[in-house]
């Protein structure tokens, strides 16, 4: 079955208005999306902030009469003419597919591998997380991942305990018992990244040493080794929480954090933690540190 897309800017239009006519004539999907270029990078809590410039996209049957749509649009909020819009035409494609024709083996640090499971090709004697895209955010082509990924590649894993705040689809988990962990903890608060993360820890062999738990605020249980990639602001609202996570001398890494929030975010963990110098990847910085 083929598709078409209606797109249009909002201008002043209220999302939620325009949603609701698009779904009155068979919009199967309705998404939102930056107009211009103006990144929500991180909101505040309990914030849902559109972009300055935002553009809605329905989803339609091919067959659709869009004509009727836009006709409906005009009446409903009393325009002359629609702000900027088109239509196109979609293909129906097995999308997951599509997005793995783009994607490759990459390779952090000196020995750790993501691939899709498809890849025929030889990793010698290297760490290999097999990962297609799915439910959950995280295959490392994000600068956050990498920067976790990297510095994971460089610690020795072997009979450590790690725990993965804000696990996505598990990679830094699974990655972590590839290396030679001993156990991994993965927490999220999203039920998908769970799900995610214990179809991904099954691909990969690991799932008889991976916890998962949604329960973000119950956790007793010190790590010899943590990583958090988030965002900024709660990475600060969680420091007390993550640091006593932290066994003592065990090592913590932080992530999700612009250039210019670094300062904050160590100043919050600085009562337990001493930390490395920040590295940073295309403004992103993960921050690594010891337990007091």
């Amino acid at each position: 079955m083929d598709w078409r897309q209606f797109v249009m800017n909002l201008d002043s239009l209220q999302p939620i208005d325009v949603e609701t006519v698009l779904t009155r004539h068979g919009a199967v999907a309705v998404t939102l999306s930056d107009a211009g270029d103006n990144p929500v990078l991180e909101p505040a809590p309990g914030e849902t902030p559109l972009w300055i410039d935002t553009r809605i996209t329905g989803l339609f049957p091919y067959e659709a009469n869009l004509e009727l749509l836009q006709e409906d649009l005009l009446q409903s909020f009393n325009l002359v003419q629609l702000p900027k819009h088109h239509i196109e035409a979609l293909e129906d494609r097995l999308w997951e597919r599509e997005w793995l024709k783009n994607f490759r083996p990459m390779k952090f640090g000196r020995r750790l591998w993501v691939s899709p499971h498809d890849f025929a090709g030889s990793f010698a004697n290297d760490v290999v997380i097999r990962l297609d895209p799915g439910l959950a955010f995280g295959t490392g082509t994000h600068p956050t991942t990498a920067l976790c990924l990297q510095w994971l590649d460089s610690l020795d894993l072997r009979q450590q305990e790690v725990m993965d705040f804000g696990c996505g689809s598990g990679i830094l988990a699974i990655g972590s018992l590839l290396l030679g962990a001993k156990m991994a903890t993965a927490i999220d608060i999203d039920p998908q990244a769970i799900t995610a993360s214990r179809r991904n820890a099954v691909a990969n062999h690991v799932s008889d040493r991976l916890f998962t738990t949604l329960d973000t605020m119950d956790c007793q249980q010190t790590f010899d080794i943590l990583v958090a990639n988030i965002l900024a602001g709660p990475l600060i609202e969680l420091a007390p929480r993550l640091s006593a996570n932290v066994c003592n001398n065990g090592v913590i890494a932080l992530s999700g954090i612009l250039e210019e929030q670094v300062d904050a975010v160590r100043n919050a963990y600085s009562p337990w933690i001493h930390f490395q110098a920040p590295v940073a990847k295309d403004g992103w910085v993960i921050l690594t540190g010891t337990r007091r």
